[in-house]
C-alpha cells in the first residue's frame, strides 16, 4: 500500500511536470520561430506591427497561446494543492470511500484559466487594434504598461488579494472547508480553487502586456513570483513588497516614459 501510494503520487507529479514542460516547449517554439515566420501567415501577423482586423484564425491562435501560457505559469503554483488532494483521495479510498480522478480536479482548475484566456485574448485584440500594442504579441505603450503595473501594485495591498492568497497558501484548509463528493464535486473543487487563484493573480497576468506578451524572461519571472507568493514563508509580506515595487515602476512609466 505504501509503495502504491508513492507510485501514484509520483505519477501525478510526473503528469504535472509533463504538462508544464510541453506548455513551455510550445511557448519557446513560438518565440523562437517569430523572427523567421513566413509573411502572410497567422503567426507572422502575431509577431509584427499591424492595424489589420483580426480574423477567426488570429483569435484562435492567440487564444491557444494564452491558454498554453496560463498552464505554463499557473499549474506549478497549484501543484501542492493537487498533490495534497491526491494524498487525501487515496487515504479515503483505503477507508472504503469512493475515489475520484485527480484529473477532474486539475481540469476544473484549468477551466478557470481557459476562461481567463478568453478575456485576455479579447483584451489583447482591443489593445492591438487600438494601437496600444507593438504587435499582437508585443508590449504595450508606456502609458498602458504603467497603468497595468500601477494597478497590479495597488491590488497587492487589497483585502481581496490577501484573502485569495491565504486560501492558495493553505491547501489543507481549502480542502477541509470545500471538500465535495463525486465527480462533479471534484470538478467544482478544482473550479473553486481556480477562482481563488484567479482572484490572487489576475492582475499579475495583465503585466504580460508591460514588457511583451511573449517575452519569455518576463513570463518566467512572473511564474516564479506567483509560485513564491504561495509557498515561501511570509508570502504575504513578499506580495506587498512586490506591490511597492510595482507601484513605483508603474508611476515612473506613466510620468516619465511616455
Amino acid at each position: 500500500m505504501f509503495i502504491t501510494a508513492i507510485r501514484d503520487r509520483a505519477l501525478v507529479a510526473l503528469s504535472i511536470f509533463t504538462m508544464c514542460a510541453l506548455a513551455w516547449a510550445y511557448l519557446i517554439y513560438l518565440a523562437a520561430g517569430m523572427p523567421s515566420m513566413a509573411s502572410g501567415t497567422v503567426a507572422m501577423r502575431m509577431a509584427i506591427p499591424s492595424d489589420h482586423n483580426w480574423a477567426l484564425p488570429d483569435f484562435a491562435a492567440m487564444l491557444l497561446m494564452w491558454s498554453v501560457m496560463m498552464i505554463a505559469m499557473m499549474l506549478p503554483s497549484a501543484t501542492p494543492m493537487i498533490l495534497l488532494y491526491e494524498k487525501i483521495n487515496r487515504k479515503r479510498e483505503s477507508q472504503g470511500r469512493p475515489r475520484d480522478a485527480v484529473a477532474l480536479f486539475v481540469g476544473g482548475y484549468l477551466l478557470v484559466w481557459v476562461g481567463f484566456s478568453v478575456l485576455a485574448t479579447i483584451l489583447n485584440w482591443g489593445l492591438h487594434t487600438g494601437g496600444s500594442l507593438t504587435s499582437m504579441m508585443g508590449r504595450g505603450t508606456p502609458f498602458i504598461a504603467g497603468v497595468a503595473m500601477l494597478g497590479a501594485g495597488i491590488y497587492q495591498w487589497t483585502s481581496l488579494k490577501y484573502a485569495c492568497l491565504t486560501h492558495c497558501r493553505s491547501p489543507i484548509g481549502f480542502l477541509m472547508a470545500h471538500w465535495r463528493e463525486g465527480r462533479w464535486g471534484t470538478v467544482c473543487m478544482g473550479l473553486h480553487h481556480g477562482l481563488y487563484c484567479l482572484g490572487c493573480c489576475w492582475l499579475l497576468m495583465a503585466l504580460l502586456f508591460v514588457l511583451g506578451v511573449m517575452n519569455l524572461l518576463w513570463i518566467a519571472a512572473l511564474t516564479v513570483f506567483v509560485l513564491a507568493e504561495k509557498v515561501v514563508p511570509r508570502g504575504h509580506l513578499l506580495s506587498r513588497i512586490a506591490g511597492v515595487f510595482m507601484i513605483t515602476w508603474g508611476g515612473w512609466l506613466i510620468i516619465f516614459a511616455e
